[in-house]
């Protein structure tokens, strides 16, 4: 598919999605400018936050996609930030604006980190609303990817929400998210990790290196793809559980619900989720590069293949000390200092090909794989409920 040229995709209904997904370890190049273009205007955005209260409660928040932004680099700045002055939560936008009372406190200064390909979505802009009623010192911090869109228009001339925009390419076309989630994942990343730009410029050339091998080995998940199943698992710890939500859903979407879809932990996995797998069933497990998680992600690789039950286990993994004996798709151990977090915007290419290659295996269109409009790329038919 990204050796193909444009009039062979698009019969396939592909080329959108195709060319998105393939564009991102450019874009990643795009956003790491943005960050250092606006990073003096981030830092002191922070830093009068900061002296203006003791602690502030920071919601990453977002929907679908959006939201798992959020939970991909949660976990790991909550490891990497000082929550006696950061409290660090990743709340959906669509529960936040069904449960707001359950999240949003008058009386504790917030600062609502909105994630959004178009920011016109219903949810999102209500969360906005419902926060600036309830929270009396509200803040908001915008990274969206559409100038044009509510969420950014909303921005301007605000002192209390500074909008970073992300690389104009990001605003994918395409039905699913790709580069807007990627891109989105990357930009929380350099905001909030108190790494030097020296390292964060080191872990952006290493993800883009990764992300390049993703699309010159698209042969080796193309043989993945010809066997015969009906159903992925997806697994990772940490960072990588959240990551898992996104690569089901990518699949979940492109090929409409044909293949159906599960995610867990390795951990959580054991406890019933791990029926879910039969001989048809393919099992992808994000490996940590963090060696203590590592060892359980390890374990349960090695658990299935001696199931023999599931009709391929792959780990996606960082060559490291100990790798799993089976079918891997791993990376040169150049990248084993890569955080989790990092990790995920290489890993979830895989994810991401996995569902374009399988869309057209079931002979769904990859650009517009709803076909009867069910579900659609900026969500409708959302009622927004007054809130007293």
């Amino acid at each position: 598919m990204f050796l193909l040229e444009e009039e062979k995709l698009v019969p396939l209904g592909a080329s959108i999605t195709t060319a998105e997904i393939r564009q991102q370890p450019d874009l990643w190049d795009e956003t790491f400018s943005v960050y250092v273009d606006k990073n003096k205007e981030i830092q002191e955005f922070l830093r009068l936050l900061s002296e203006k209260h003791n602690r502030v409660r920071i919601l990453f928040t977002g929907a679908g996609t959006s939201a798992y932004v959020g939970e991909t680099v949660t976990p790991y700045l909550k490891e990497k930030t000082d929550e006696k002055k950061w409290e660090l939560q990743s709340v959906p936008t669509t529960t936040l604006v069904s449960n707001p009372y359950q999240f949003l406190k008058a009386d504790i200064p917030t600062l609502l980190v909105s994630f959004a390909r178009s920011g016109n979505s219903p949810e999102s802009v209500a969360a906005v609303e419902l926060a600036k009623q309830i929270v009396t010192d509200f803040y908001q911090l915008t990274i969206t990817c559409a100038k044009d869109g509510e969420l950014a228009k909303r921005a301007k001339g605000d002192d209390n929400n500074l909008l970073v925009l992300m690389p104009e390419r990001s605003n994918d076309q395409g039905f699913a998210m790709t580069g807007s989630y990627t891109c989105m994942t990357l930009a929380a990343l350099l905001i909030f990790d108190p790494l030097t730009m020296e390292e964060k410029l080191a872990f952006v050339e290493t993800i883009r290196l990764m992300g390049e091998s993703v699309i010159k080995r698209e042969e080796n998940i193309q043989k993945i793809i010809n066997l015969d199943f009906d159903r992925v698992v997806y697994l990772g710890s940490g960072c990588l559980e959240g990551l898992t939500r996104e690569a089901q859903l990518k699949l979940l979407e492109l090929t409409a619900g044909k293949i159906t879809t599960a995610f867990d932990s390795p951990l959580g996995f054991r406890h019933g989720p791990k029926s879910f797998v039969n001989e048809r069933a393919l099992v992808f497990v994000f490996v940590s590069n963090q060696h203590y998680t590592r060892q359980y992600d390890l374990d349960l690789l090695t658990e299935l293949k001696q199931d023999n039950i599931a009709n391929y286990i792959c780990a996606i993994e960082v060559d490291g000390e100990r790798n799993y004996d089976g079918y891997t798709f791993s990376f040169d151990s150049v990248a084993q200092k890569l955080p989790d977090a990092y990790l995920a915007l290489p890993f979830v290419m895989i994810g991401q090909t996995v569902a374009l290659l399988a869309s057209i295996k079931v002979g769904n269109k990859p650009d517009t794989p709803s076909p009867k409009g069910t579900v659609n790329r900026v969500v409708k038919g959302v009622t927004i409920h007054e809130y007293e």
